[in-house]
This record gives structure tokens, sequence and C-alpha cells, in this order.
């Protein structure tokens, strides 16, 4: 008499289980328009006083919008840089930068005073840092792509622990590596390695080097750029070239592609008290855009 009550039991459950599988983590695809205007912005970063920043690579200038108002933070010159990438910032509030017109890494307080943090790698400038990392223990990764070149790569990640005022070379030998993020979930290292159109895997040590390189997942037609990740540990990578942001599980498999404004996204950033909104730079458009998100992301600092 009972076994219809089971039975009943458990379509319910493989019913809910599909629904939740099935669940979108962004569920309208409706990008809103934040700002425009830009010269190929890049590197959004997220700071909790409600401040998002930005480079505008080609234009020369770090952009600081707060309530829909855009300002500029610091801008171009001899003395201080060129041409600005990835951005990351720390608890302190300050903006830790790419700087891949002269090969250097930044550090630019939240008033704009400019100073150059790493200024090169055994007494030899940067090729083109590209996107900056904080890990749980408040130190830097980031990624330092030469040119696209399958045949002999001379693309590189590096860590910089503040303690120590040590350097390492953590990757090498890598096709144009470019945007990182950093799993709270699986202590993984993921970066894009636009020139094979792909995502790598490293493990991260206690002491912050990088073992067990594997391919993530494959991207063809276009770079896989910026990276970030949600509490859940879930990727979200904008394709450039194709237009797409891609949601993808802690195991490599595609939960969702999502159409942007233009065909160059560039990089993502989860902002906005709840985490729950992703701000996307996109460069065909020279715009930035949002869109809200079911989980929030996750923020290392």
């Amino acid at each position: 008499m009972q076994r219809p009550n089971f039975v009943l039991t458990i379509i319910a459950i493989l019913i809910l289980s599909i629904t939740i599988n099935a669940q979108e983590l962004i569920s309208n695809s409706n990008w809103a328009l934040v700002a425009d205007g830009f010269n190929f912005p890049e590197g959004p970063a997220w700071h909790n006083s409600g401040v998002l920043y930005l480079s505008n690579c080609y234009g020369g200038w770090i952009t600081k919008i707060k309530d829909n108002k855009v300002d500029t933070l610091a801008a171009a010159s001899d003395t201080t840089f060129v041409k600005t990438n990835g951005i990351i910032v720390a608890k302190s509030g300050d903006l830790f930068v790419c700087e891949y017109g002269n090969g250097k890494i930044l550090q630019i307080t939240p008033k704009g005073k400019v100073t150059t943090l790493i200024n090169g790698y055994k007494g030899i400038s940067f090729n083109r840092p590209n996107d900056i990392a904080i890990d749980q223990k408040g130190n830097l990764y980031f990624s330092d792509p030469k040119d696209y070149g399958k045949e002999n790569p001379a693309g590189r990640v590096f860590y910089y622990n503040f303690n120590k005022k040590e350097l390492k070379l953590v990757a090498e030998n890598l096709d144009f590596p470019n945007g990182l993020g950093i799993s709270p979930l699986t202590k993984k290292l993921y970066l894009s390695e636009s020139g094979k159109h792909r995502v790598l895997e490293f493990d991260i040590t206690e002491s912050g080097d990088l073992k067990n390189k594997r391919v993530f997942i494959e991207l063809p037609n276009g770079d896989p750029d910026g990276i970030e990740l949600d509490t859940e540990g879930n990727l979200y990578i904008p394709h450039f070239g194709t237009g797409t942001v891609f949601v993808i599980s802690p195991k490599g498999k595609i939960l969702q592609k999502v159409k942007t404004p233009g065909k160059k996204p560039s990089n993502l950033e989860f902002g906005d008290d709840d985490l729950k909104t992703l701000y996307l730079t996109e460069d065909e458009t020279n715009s930035v855009y949002k869109i809200r998100t079911i989980n929030a992301g996750y923020k290392l600092r």
C-alpha cells in the first residue's frame, strides 16, 4: 500500500534535483549600461566603499566610478605610468596595478598617488603584465604575457610575497597567459592561456608555488580572458571575440553561455553590497555593463 507514495517521493526528488541543476546562475541576460566612452576598458576592481576602478588602457587613465559618477583616479605621465591593465584592490584600499606599457607592477593609493611596487625580474622589466590576483595570505599573483607564439611561448606567472619582499617565477613557457582566478574551495589557481584558447588549472602549495599544471577547459574560436569565481567555486569567463561569458563548474562543465553587448568582453568583477552584481568591461563598445547573478562572488581580500 505504501509503494506508490514511495515512488512518488522518488519522482519528486528527481524533479527537484533536475530543477536545481538547471537553474541558471545569471537568470536575466539583459546587461545594463554603467558607463561608456572609454578606450579599451580593462581590469575592473571593486572596493567595499562602493567604488569600481578600471583601467582605460589606451586612454591613459585609471577610472573611478561611484554612484554612477565617472572620475579619473590617476592619469598617465612620463613619471607615473604609460598603459595599465589588471587591477586588484587590497583591504587597505590601495590598488595594485599591472602596467604593461613599462613592464611594472604599480601601487596606487585611493587618492591617486602612484609608486612602483615591482619593476622587473632579475634586473629586467616584465614583458607586459596583464592580470593580477590576491591570495588568502594577501600576496600577489600576476600574469606576464609577451606575444602570441605557440612555437616559442614566452609568457610567465609571478608570485610576490609581501612579508618576505620576495618575487618568484611560478609558471613559464605559456602562450599569452591572461586572466587569473583563485578558488577558495578547491585551492586551485585558474589561468586563461589565451594563445591556446584554453584555461589551465594549477595546485597552489603552502609556499605559493604552482604545481600539477593541467588543462581545465578548452574554449576555442576566441580568447578566454579575465576570470571571476562565485562562492560555489564556479568560474565566470569572458570570451574575447565571440561576445560570450561562460559560466563553468569547478569540474569543468559549461553551465551557461551568456551573450554580451559586444564581441570583445574582456574582464569581470563581482560588486555591490551583496557581491551579486557582475560588472563587465567590453572593448568593442568601449563600455562597462552590469548584470545580476544568483550566487555571490567570492573575495579573498
